[in-house]
């Protein structure tokens, strides 16, 4: 359920060398990405908001972000995150997608518009096996959006930065 390690640091990579202040995850798990994440925003004084639908692995999510001394930096959204990213206003400089893969088409649709420019969507679980086709189509025939794929012999990863 949680990231690898390599995967990890691209997380944190990128959201360090973009300098985020806020990143939307779909799909806490048990905060293994979301820790990765904050190990950036501790850098650049962002905040992560992620949304988990599960209480048993939001609640190991909560024990792993005090152990790893970043529970400041999280703000966790319990429910179905389809309808609650709806409260979303702000804009969004990484929103990570690892959740119910058939469901990243209506996450990108519902929050792209709030992705600034230069922002990333990334989706993880991207491989041939793993991808949903709709999805894959959506983020390489928007002309907002420029995207290539990682460690796709892996775990893959889908990174698409928003054109303007």
């Amino acid at each position: 359920m949680s990231v690898p390690t390599e995967d990890g640091r691209i997380l944190r990579m990128f959201t360090e060398s973009t300098g985020a202040k806020h990143v939307v995850e779909i799909g806490t798990s048990i905060g293994y990405s979301g820790i990765w994440f904050c190990l950036a925003l501790e850098k650049t004084g962002g905040r992560l908001t992620t949304f988990e639908i599960d209480e048993g692995r939001a609640s190991k999510a909560r024990e792993n972000f005090k152990r790893a001394k970043v529970e400041k930096l999280v703000t966790m959204v319990m429910g179905d995150a389809h309808e609650r990213v709806k409260e979303l206003k702000e804009p969004i400089d990484i929103l990570f997608l690892d959740a119910d893969k058939e469901g990243y088409v209506d996450y990108l649709n519902t929050l792209l518009p709030l992705v600034r420019p230069g922002g990333l969507v990334i989706a993880h679980n991207m491989s041939a096996s793993q991808a949903d086709p709709r999805f894959v189509k959506a983020i390489t025939t928007n002309p907002q959006l420029e995207t290539l794929f990682l460690n796709v012999e892996r775990s893959g990863i889908g990174v698409s930065m928003k054109k303007h």
